[in-house]
């Protein structure tokens, strides 16, 4: 592994803890570097209510400023059902827990490499 790839793989896990921080629901990170030419990971995490989606976006922006992480841009549905930050390199999904299992993108993505997530990773 590249220094550089070691730099957004750990960029990934942070932004993961990021999300974590205000009880992300079921975070997968996808490595589709090897089959997309915009990204190297996806994370994909939902939140029970629309306020919890809202407040998991909040709080990854804000953490992401704190440490000086690059926000490319965002995206959002007008009801905060669905919000993307891209990270240039890493593209965050944050869904409303009925809106996830409707996209299903861990299914459309599935050839992407699955990454073991462990609190020791985490940390």
């Amino acid at each position: 592994m590249t220094k550089k790839e070691k730099e957004t793989r750990e960029k990934a896990l942070k932004i993961v803890t990021f999300a974590l921080k205000k009880k992300a629901q079921s975070p997968c990170v996808l490595k589709v570097k090897e089959i997309s030419n915009f990204c190297d990971y996806f994370i994909v995490c939902s939140g029970e209510s629309t306020p919890h989606v809202r407040a998991i976006y909040e709080e990854v922006v804000a953490s992401s400023k704190k440490n000086a992480i690059a926000i490319h841009h965002t995206e959002k549905d007008e009801f905060s059902t669905w919000i993307l930050i891209d990270f240039y390199d890493v593209v965050l999904h944050v869904f409303l827990d009925e809106v996830r299992k409707f996209f299903d993108l861990e299914h459309l993505w599935s050839e992407a490499k699955k990454i073991r997530l462990t609190k020791k990773k985490l940390e």
